[in-house]
């Protein structure tokens, strides 16, 4: 498999986007280029990766205009794999809305798996394309931010960000 990334600076702080050529694969946020080509490479072991800006340019500029609501949604052709119970969480989680956030709990009861909070937690965990599918848009049932994988910061960020552009 050959993936193509590029990284680019965003309010949150690096984003690295990565994609085949079926679509997008990746999108990691960090503090560090280097850390966050080290996690592709490491997500990938087995693939070619190379880096490639220019032709990735149309797609982490629609990334960084969504976090900075130049651009309203985030609708471009993903390559992810999961399990089929991951598919449907990331799945339901493109529906939820710019400004609105949902419990780890509700998401389960969409997806018609009430007892599954946890499994839907993980499932957050793990999404592969941030941003794109808007896990920081899930919280806990106290209404406190849980968990995420970039960093409980940056989720803050991103949704004071999302609030004030709603």
């Amino acid at each position: 498999m050959r993936i193509s990334y590029t990284i680019a600076e965003s309010q949150p702080g690096w984003l690295l986007l990565a994609s085949t050529d079926r679509g997008i694969c990746s999108v990691m946020l960090g503090d560090e280029k280097q850390k966050l080509i080290d996690s592709l490479r490491h997500e990938f072991p087995r693939a070619e990766i190379g880096r490639d800006d220019l032709s990735l340019q149309p797609q982490v500029k629609t990334l960084v205009d969504s976090l900075t609501g130049q651009s309203p949604c985030v609708d471009l052709p993903l390559d992810v794999r999961g399990t089929a119970f991951q598919l449907r969480v990331w799945e339901e989680l493109r529906r939820v809305p710019r400004g609105q956030t949902v419990s780890y709990g509700e998401l389960a009861v969409r997806i018609g798996k009430p007892s599954a909070t946890r499994a839907v937690a993980h499932a957050c965990a793990s999404n592969p394309v941030a941003i794109i599918t808007p896990c920081h848009r899930v919280i806990r049932k106290d209404g406190h931010l849980g968990g995420y994988r970039w960093g409980i910061e940056r989720k803050r960020k991103i949704l004071e960000a999302e609030n004030r552009l709603c």
